[in-house]
């Protein structure tokens, strides 16, 4: 260990927890590594928090305007919109009490968002200032469900041609495929042995990186993301030894992912963010290890910076800033991670 890192390593030692990511950025610390590092901006929110509080920050879009679009679980507003510089401009929403998926996807050349509220066991489409135009009630048509409280939607992905790709990463861990009409097309996944089935389904998205598009699909608890094709057949797994990793989230060749905990460290706050390039390979964790591949295999990941508790999700703006919106963290508004050269 170099002097340097010595003595910041000397220093996080004699600092409370709470403050270590705010000592970070004051002391522009770097985190993550080769050409994805951050500085991190612990007060990049402006928003006031008497007046516009959050309680869980589930996840984060950037919407054709620019503007940075939050989504938390406190009713008192569930959408907080905000310009690349943190500055708040606007809220809207009160009745999302398990607001926790949250994906925007142009429709027609209008801005579109989808809301999964686990309390509420639904999938909810709307405008960008939260006007409702499609509920996706419990999929009873699968066969697989007895009542709507087996149904807890967390993700949404939305194909180019409008189907819309659920993830009941909090029920029973399908993926239930609907046309833009949200009528029922197929289900796949759930559970089970084989390497097709999850294990909490928590994220999707569609990943057209190589040409083809693909579904991406996270199983948390299997520190992993399958893959399968646009009709549900399962192609392969890419494993993320030791990363409870949330929603893949595609940006350029990249693809980005919090991870709310590392497994030799469970439910201790021991989040980071990972980085994946056009192969599937990781490059970075900010406030995570360096990677490390023997003989072709990923080793086990992990917290080393305690920059993060639990982050939830990653936005990726036109810049290539980083927000990290983050779960049971002490009610903590979004950091942002901006890049260096």
């Amino acid at each position: 260990m170099n002097r340097k890192k010595f003595i910041r390593n000397t220093a996080l030692g004699f600092i409370g927890a709470s403050y270590i990511p705010l000592w970070l950025a004051e002391n522009e610390v770097i985190l993550g590594h080769g050409k994805k590092r951050y500085k991190i901006n612990t007060r990049w929110s402006q928003a006031d928090v008497s007046k516009n509080p959050v309680n869980d920050c589930h996840e984060m879009v950037q919407d054709s305007k620019g503007r940075i679009l939050l989504l938390t679980n406190e009713t008192k507003n569930n959408v907080i919109i905000y310009d690349k510089n943190g500055k708040f401009l606007n809220s809207w929403g009160s009745e999302y009490p398990g607001a926790h998926g949250f994906t925007l996807f142009n429709e027609n050349g209008t801005d579109i968002l989808f809301i999964c509220d686990n309390n509420r066991h639904q999938v909810i489409k709307t405008t960008i200032d939260g006007r409702v135009l499609l509920v996706l009630n419990y999929p009873k048509e699968t066969g697989e469900y007895a009542k709507p409280e087996e149904y807890i939607p967390t993700e949404t992905a939305i194909a180019p041609n409008g189907d819309i790709y659920v993830v009941d990463g909090y029920g029973k861990d399908f993926v239930i495929q609907y046309d833009y009409k949200g009528n029922y097309i197929r289900h796949f996944g759930g559970r089970g042995g084989q390497d097709k089935h999850l294990l909490n389904a928590h994220g999707v998205c569609i990943d057209n990186r190589n040409g083809k598009p693909v579904l991406i699909v996270t199983s948390r608890q299997q520190n992993a993301f399958k893959r399968y094709t646009m009709d549900g057949v399962y192609i392969d797994t890419v494993q993320m030894p030791g990363a409870w990793v949330c929603r893949p989230v595609i940006h350029g060749l990249y693809l980005y992912a919090a991870v709310l905990q590392s497994n030799n460290n469970l439910w201790q706050k021991s989040g980071f963010i990972t980085i994946l390039n056009q192969n599937n390979e990781v490059v970075s964790n900010p406030a995570g290890c360096a990677p490390t591949y023997v003989d072709g295999k990923l080793q086990e990941m992990y917290q080393t910076i305690k920059a993060f508790d639990y982050p939830h999700d990653v936005c990726v703006d036109d810049e290539e800033n980083l927000y990290v919106a983050q779960w049971n963290s002490g009610k903590v508004y979004p950091y942002k991670l901006e890049p260096i050269a």
